[in-house]
């Protein structure tokens, strides 16, 4: 039998920490004994368990410890994390340690470093000159870089219940169509005031249907208050909230009233083509040709944005960024900061962004789909919380609580 002793501490008991430590060393044919377990004795203080591990083989009892680091149980035997070299640009070493986004540090030199730049399924990349170490998206990766490689040497700190009533915890079970949404989003909109209040960025991820439902001018209205800092999206709503600005329809559909225009199946690509004869969309707003829309808050207000395209795209806009890789490191430039994530009826470019923000950053994602607000957090997006509904009446309910 191999066996290894590790240890975690935390708020292990109520967030329930130490009930998943064991169930995975069950699941995985482990045995384990604990050997120490001190409870804290209020609810500030940390608890601390320390149990030995055994299994059929060394190869199984790795496969044990490198689940259990994701749980933040690290051996009592502390060694450096294993570094390799890259073989080639775009690949890690065979036996690269994927990350979670959860805060991670590694072990090197004898001191534990932070990983920055935190994000889901990338590898952590170590300077060897300055012991830095940062995580890296594969498609980054160059020959020689130094990657680490399996669990050892890596500590995770998993997500605690909090110590004090919030909106989220308040929330963690809200993914029901049959829950009342009223508190909820009250809640919400007490959570978006203190993010803002500490200085922290609201980052909004919108689908096209938030423009189809007439959702539009109740995100105008939270940009013009300042409460979106940086919006995500994709060709399908800009150019459906351009084609509002300018034909006052959606999928040729007026929004004021329901019915089909004559021709409208068109208005989309008249909007495209008008925006990109001009070359783009900021040029459209300061020539007048656009004039309102969710589009035109965001030039207005200096809101940064980031169009993704995606290979169904018709035009696309001149704005839109058609290469996958440079969208998602466009995304990327903006997540530092930000402190909520509002997603909003888009399930691509949500999961998208779900992967890149780290667990730190608490998610809502809305949605009428049931299965798309279930979605992120089985994709491994821990801090992600559900709300079902369609998209127009939470915004509008959201406004109605900011005030606005």
């Amino acid at each position: 039998m191999a066996s290894e002793v590790v240890r975690v501490s935390g708020h292990i008991i109520d967030s329930l920490i130490l009930p998943k430590i064991l169930d995975e060393i069950m699941d995985l044919e482990g045995t384990f004994e604990i050997l120490e377990l001190s409870v804290g004795k209020r609810k500030t203080d940390p608890s601390v368990a320390r149990l030995r591990v055994e299994a059929s083989s060394p190869a199984r009892l790795h496969t044990i410890l490198h689940r259990l680091s994701r749980l933040g149980a690290a051996p009592v035997t502390l060694r450096d994390a294993r570094l390799a070299r890259a073989p080639k640009a775009g690949v890690f070493p065979a036996a690269f340690y994927s990350t979670t986004n959860l805060p991670t540090e590694v072990r090197y030199r004898g001191a534990w470093r932070k990983v920055l730049n935190i994000e889901m399924d990338c590898g952590i990349t170590v300077d060897r000159r300055t012991g830095g170490a940062r995580c890296i998206p594969m498609a980054h990766v160059q020959t020689g870089d130094w990657i680490v490689c399996g669990s050892e040497g890596v500590r995770v700190s998993p997500l605690e219940r909090t110590r004090r009533p919030e909106v989220f915890q308040f929330m963690a079970s809200a993914v029901s169509s049959e829950k009342p949404k009223a508190q909820l989003i009250q809640r919400l909109a007490a959570e978006m005031r203190a993010i803002r209040r500490r200085g922290q960025k609201i980052l909004v991820v919108a689908g096209p249907v938030v423009i189809h439902t007439g959702s539009g001018p109740y995100l105008e209205r939270l940009i013009a208050a300042g409460f979106v800092d940086v919006l995500f999206a994709g060709n399908g709503f800009a150019t459906h909230d351009i084609e509002s600005s300018l034909y006052g329809t959606s999928l040729g559909v007026y929004l004021d009233r329901g019915t089909a225009a004559a021709d409208g199946h068109d208005h989309h690509m008249r909007a495209i083509n008008t925006i990109r004869r001009v070359g783009g969309i900021r040029n459209a707003v300061r020539r007048r040709l656009v004039t309102k829309g969710v589009m035109h808050a965001c030039i207005r207000h200096r809101i940064p944005f980031v169009l993704a395209g995606s290979v169904r795209d018709d035009g696309p806009l001149p704005d839109v960024i058609t290469d996958t890789m440079k969208a998602q490191d466009a995304m990327r430039k903006h997540i530092p900061g930000v402190g909520l994530a509002l997603m909003l009826a888009s399930t691509l470019h949500a999961i998208a962004t779900g992967n890149m923000l780290p667990a730190t950053v608490k998610t809502v994602c809305v949605d009428i789909n049931a299965a798309v607000v279930t979605k992120l957090s089985d994709r491994g997006t821990f801090q992600g919380i559900g709300i079902v509904s369609d998209t127009e009446s939470f915004l509008r309910e959201l406004v109605h609580a900011l005030r606005l």
